[in-house]
Formats: structure tokens, sequence, C-alpha cells
């Protein structure tokens, strides 16, 4: 146990490191080449950071364990904004691009939306239990294509030239994969040593895919969304979420599940998916209000995670 306590430890310190590392590596990158660093932050940040999400639903579909997956995204999902846009938003108000509000923020809902209805199977007919197939995965990719189809008209639209000067294109690149191996590894020692810990203590599955391992993988989206806030690089730090939660759904879930096969009798509570959408739908309004995310309502994001999350652990 102590063993693990220390790996768990370090695995913190791979994961502030490697986000400074990232964000500042990511914004040089979106300055060379003259893109917004909301398609950064939509593209190469969130997909980094959603790089462990992806590995734990490899892994756990491989070993049959579906739960894990669905609980591993739905719980990483929530925390993403509730958690990670609530600290976040604490530090600064975080402005939200009039873009973002008309265009990537719907497709979240959109996604969102859809895996929920796949999901609620028992829902719409009583006679049949709640599976994830195949078909549904590849539903989940049409709609991830929508979103690429998005980013590649994103990348026609230049930036104005900025005042400072950016760092060298080759030292963006550095910075931003030493970022990603520090992440990705510092989040899986995290997720594995955290889990080990859980499990001596006999925590069940549901909750360790919901609580432990949904926080380890969320871990990279946390410390790069908040180092990214203290950096003033917000269009980074809410592109992080927004295209994470995305991945998350299309590529996490949507490309393992087309590929290995469906996930079978399906158990989670319905609340997860409502607090899912729900969270979807305050960052939405939220936004769409004044543009921004201010610290109160960071706040109400905190006490609905809090609530949420009491709701997990005891009962």
């Amino acid at each position: 146990m102590i063993l693990n306590i220390i790996l768990l430890v370090i695995g913190f310190v791979l994961l502030i490191k490697g986000a400074d590392f990232f964000v500042e590596g990511a914004s040089g990158i979106a300055e060379n080449f003259k893109v917004s660093k909301i398609l950064i932050g939509l593209t190469i940040v969130a997909f980094g950071t959603s790089a462990p999400e992806f590995a734990v639903s490899v892994k756990s579909l491989l070993s049959g364990s579906g739960d894990i997956v669905l609980g591993n995204v739905i719980g990483s999902n929530i925390l993403n904004i509730l958690l990670i846009l609530g600290l976040a938003s604490l530090f600064h108000p975080l402005v939200v691009k009039n873009n973002t509000v008309k265009k990537e923020l719907p497709i979240t809902l959109m996604i969102s939306a859809a895996f929920a209805t796949l999901l609620s199977d028992h829902l719409f007919d009583k006679g049949v239990e709640n599976i994830f197939t195949r078909g549904d995965g590849i539903v989940l990719i049409l709609f991830f294509g929508v979103f690429l189809y998005y980013l590649i008209k994103m990348t026609r639209t230049k930036v104005e030239e900025e005042s400072s000067k950016p760092i060298l294109l080759r030292k963006a690149i550095i910075y931003t994969i030493i970022g990603i191996i520090g992440i990705v590894l510092g989040s899986n020692m995290v997720v594995d040593n955290a889990a080990a810990l859980a499990k001596e203590l006999g925590v069940t599955e549901r909750m360790i895919s919901l609580t432990i391992i949904a926080l380890g993988t969320s871990l990279p989206e946390l410390v790069t969304s908040v180092v990214a806030t203290k950096k003033g690089e917000y269009d980074i730090a809410i592109g992080n979420v927004v295209g994470s939660n995305i991945f998350n759904i299309g590529v996490v879930i949507g490309i393992p599940v087309a590929i290995l096969g469906g996930i079978g009798a399906v158990s989670f509570s319905y609340i997860d998916l409502l607090v899912m959408l729900i969270a979807a739908i305050l960052l939405f309004f939220f936004s769409f209000n004044d543009r921004k995310i201010s610290r109160k309502e960071g706040i109400i994001f905190l006490l609905l995670f809090i609530t949420y999350y009491s709701y997990v652990v005891f009962f």
C-alpha cells in the first residue's frame, strides 16, 4: 500500500509538469501556424488528454468489463464540466467565444443526447435490456464525423498576427510531445495505483469506474485546463473540455465498440446519464447568457458535482 501511495504522488507530479509543457507547446503551435487556440484545444489538447480514457476503454472491452468503459466515459464527461470548469473558473472567469456557443457546444449537446438515447433501450421498450451494440458505436462515430467536418472547416480560418513573438515551432512540438508523455504516464500511474488502493479498501466496480478511474483519466483535462486558465489561455481550457467530451463519446466508446463488439446487459443508473446531460445543458446556457463562465456559475458546477458524487458514494 505504501508503494501505491508513492507511485500515486509521482503520477501527480508527472501530470502537473506534463500539463505545463503541453499548454506551452500547444499554444506555441497555434501561434506558429496562425490558427485559433480554440482549434488547438479542440484537437491536439483534447485528443492528448483523452488518451488515458481510450486506453482504459480498449483494455476494459478486451477483458470483458463493459461497465467500466461506460462508467469511465460518463464519469469523465461529468467531471470535465462540473469539476474542471468549476475549478478553472474560480481562478478567473472563463471567456467563451461566440463561435463556441453557436457551434461547438451544440455539437457537444447533440452527441451527448445521442449517447444517452442509445444507452436507454429499456426506457423505450420495457421488454429489452439496456445494451450497447456495434451499430450504436457506428452511430456515435458518424456523429463524431460531424465534429471532424467542423474542425476541417476551422482549419481554413486564419487568425490575426500575434503581437508577441511565438516560441520556435520545433521547441513547441517538443514541449507538446513531452507534455503528452508526462500526462499519459502520470495518469496511468494515478489510475492503476488509485484503483489498487480502492480494491484493497473493498470499493465496488461501479464506484471505481465512476470515481477513481473517471477522476484518474480526467486528471489530464483537470490539470491542463487549470494551468491554461492560470496562463490566461481560456480558449485552450474551454476547447480542452469540449473537445475531450466529444472525443470520449465518439472515439473512446464509439471506435472500440464498433471494432471489438457491443456491450451486453449494461448496468448503470439513469441518474448518471441525467447528470451528464444536465452538465452539458448548463454549460451551454451559462456560456450563451453572457459569453463567459463566471465564478458564481463555477460554484454552481462544483455544488452539483458534490451533490452527484455524494449520491454515487452513499447510494
